[in-house]
């Protein structure tokens, strides 16, 4: 099939196997109630309470759904308190950081910064109605995230500022006795300098983990969690596989970061987490594990993390 008649269309509701026990999604972007539908399969929209319950039938019974832009916030924690297995990561993603901050720079990934009437909102107004947030909603927010640094998408002013937005974040995360997500892109080093500078909150979660051996090495150094999306199954991503390896197994984590990253055989379609039995199972192969005995371990592990619901 060509590139321009791929099929985009939402893979079917038991696309893949139910995993043998329960486990968490810790990473995704569920639709908001009341929001344009964004990103892969907004043409055909599934709705939250749709979505939730196909993962439910495929053994992934509990989600975490982060909202790291100010208008998905409300909408976000009303889906936790309405929708079962559902709880909320709240934050101001880096790339969100700086256009609240006013920057409006070319990063390498060539495009040209798009700032939306959100966005006339500071970024210090925004970091304290965070807070005042997730102190209102502890009934439902079970982390801070997602946050941290994101050099491909900004230029050297950017990065200052998420730099200081991730630090707030970190401690925020440390004061409200929340885990950490983090989003790193292209600055693993960097997330590692202000974890180690700053001190890490007791659970730091690496989302959507891809960094390389020397990051591998930092989370088992320090207990920091390496959470796992589909990337992890594509062909290529050989370093990848080998850095994941010197992760200590329960320090490990899995997530979709639906609608995106599907798992290899759904590459080019939206992600949900009805698909994440693909990446479990997958990892649980590579450890020599057997998949029951796996999700039971994932299941203590984010236990450990988020607590449970």
């Amino acid at each position: 099939m060509s590139r321009k008649h791929r099929d985009r269309s939402w893979p079917p509701a038991d696309a893949v196997a139910p995993l043998p026990g329960e486990v968490t999604d810790n990473h995704a972007h569920l639709p908001v109630p009341g929001l344009p539908a964004s990103g892969p399969g907004s043409e055909a929209p599934v709705s939250a309470a749709e979505l939730v319950a196909r993962a439910a039938e495929a053994g992934v019974t509990r989600v975490v759904t982060s909202a790291c832009e100010t208008p998905t916030w409300a909408g976000s924690v009303e889906l936790a308190r309405t929708v079962t297995g559902v709880r909320v990561a709240l934050a101001v993603h880096p790339n969100e950081a700086v256009l609240h901050a006013g920057v409006r720079e070319v990063g390498p990934d060539g495009l040209e910064p798009v700032a939306a009437p959100h966005h006339d909102e500071t970024l210090e107004a925004a970091l304290s109605r965070l807070e005042a947030t997730i102190r209102e909603c502890r009934d439902v927010v079970v982390a801070v995230g997602e946050s941290g640094l994101d050099y491909f998408r900004t230029g050297e002013h950017g990065r200052q500022v998420q730099r200081e937005a991730f630090r707030a974040h970190v401690a925020l995360a440390k004061e409200l006795d929340l885990p950490l997500q983090i989003h790193d892109r292209d600055a693993h080093e960097d997330c590692v300098e202000v974890l180690l500078a700053d001190g890490a909150p007791e659970r730091t979660v690496f989302h959507c983990f891809s960094g390389g051996v020397g990051l591998a090495r930092a989370c088992a150094e320090h207990g920091w969690y390496a959470s796992v999306a589909g990337p992890v199954t594509y062909p290529a991503n050989e370093e990848l596989r080998a850095a994941l390896a010197l992760v200590p197994a329960e320090l490990l984590l899995v997530e979709t970061d639906a609608p995106y990253l599907p798992p290899q055989a759904w590459r080019g379609r939206p992600n949900a987490s009805y698909l994440m039995g693909d990446t479990v199972r997958f990892l649980a192969a590579s450890r020599g594990v057997e998949e029951a005995a796996f999700c039971e371990l994932l299941a203590r592990s984010t236990e450990e993390v988020y607590g449970r619901w």
